[in-house]
């Protein structure tokens, strides 16, 4: 093996020069340094290497602009969308509370309505909540919360605010069904206010219609439809509709009239139910304007009732006079009755 001769002479030459290069470039920048400090020679240069460099730094600090507008941008569409479904659930809440309150408002309107009504007209009536209504397209009938327990039996009137809107046909220890007067299966003996021409008001499935008027009746578009008390079922007085509409039949020898009711059959949630025995008023002569005789206050016909349906007897066993109103309500409602009017002092 030979011995070992030391690094190559060209090596060792390159190594002596590295720190006299580094020394010089040492000096180099002392004295750069120096003169930049005192002259400022320099000062210009590096606003134009800054200017060159800008470019540089804004492309290089893009990625963390762009991941930090990233960053907000999901927050804020997290905390938009979070908020968004907060306001929308407080906004269904609060038209729950707003449609439960417009509800309740009419329905407090039209117990208003109903008992002004008995009262006016000095009715003995009982106020019967809506159950039930019949799906069935030709029936128009409906289902009262009120049965035998509460007094109610078959062949009951049933009115509301407007006028006449059916009978009771079935009745069961808690609820009774109403037969609508625009059910095919129901007719009604009526009569015209202004003229007092008698004549029969059928069903039609939504409609009531008018059959057989004589040419010569002089009936007209806007009369207004009473019961005439024919049959002994319903009271003589009570609003049925207005003539909308007349026509000739088939034999252009009578006129057929279609009528609107005077009773809303299609809204509300209560109705009133004549009881037996009740005074009726009849509407007034300048109302009606008749071209007979004004007739005196008729009665309701002398149905049976259940013994619980019997209007109350006063002192001395006489029935309610025609000036009181006497409301009662069905199970579950709450209601107060209303004043009796002032009695005529015995003379």
């Amino acid at each position: 093996m030979p011995p070992y001769a030391g690094p190559p002479v060209a090596s060792r030459s390159g190594d002596a020069a590295s720190p006299l290069r580094l020394l010089a470039y040492l000096a180099l920048a002392i004295t750069l340094i120096v003169l930049d400090d005192q002259a400022g020679w320099l000062a210009r240069l590096r606003e134009q290497a800054n200017s060159l460099v800008q470019p540089v730094w804004a492309l290089a600090g893009l990625p963390g602009k762009l991941g930090n507008q990233v960053k907000d941008s999901a927050a804020s569409h997290t905390q938009l969308v979070t908020e968004n479904r907060e306001l929308r659930n407080q906004l269904l809440l609060a038209n729950a509370r707003l449609t439960r309150l417009q509800t309740a408002a009419l329905d407090n309107a039209q117990l208003r309505e109903l008992l002004n009504v008995a009262e006016r007209s000095g009715l003995d009536v009982q106020l019967a909540p809506i159950l039930d209504i019949d799906l069935d397209p030709v029936k128009q009938r409906l289902v009262l919360d009120a049965g035998t327990r509460e007094g109610v039996h078959v062949g009951q009137a049933v009115i509301d605010a407007g006028g006449l809107m059916g009978q009771v046909i079935s009745v069961t220890g808690g609820t009774s069904t109403v037969l609508l007067l625009t059910d095919p299966d129901h007719a009604v003996p009526v009569t015209v206010a202004r003229n007092g021409v008698r004549l029969i008001v059928y069903g039609r499935g939504d409609k009531l219609e008018l059959r057989d008027i004589p040419l010569s009746a002089g009936v007209e578009v806007g009369d207004e439809i009473v019961t005439s008390g024919l049959g002994g079922r319903f009271p003589a007085g009570f609003p049925v509709g207005t003539i909308t509409g007349l026509r000739p039949d088939d034999t252009h020898a009578f006129l057929v009239g279609e009528l609107k009711p005077a009773a809303q059959l299609d809204r509300g949630r209560d109705v009133l139910l004549l009881r037996p025995g009740a005074a009726i008023r009849l509407p007034a002569a300048s109302e009606l304007q008749p071209t007979a005789p004004s007739a005196q206050p008729a009665r309701a016909p002398s149905l049976t009732p259940a013994s619980s349906a019997r209007p109350p007897q006063q002192d001395g066993g006489s029935p309610p006079e025609a000036g009181s109103a006497t409301v009662v309500p069905a199970a579950g409602r709450q209601l107060q009755p209303t004043q009796p009017a002032p009695q005529e002092p015995a003379r």
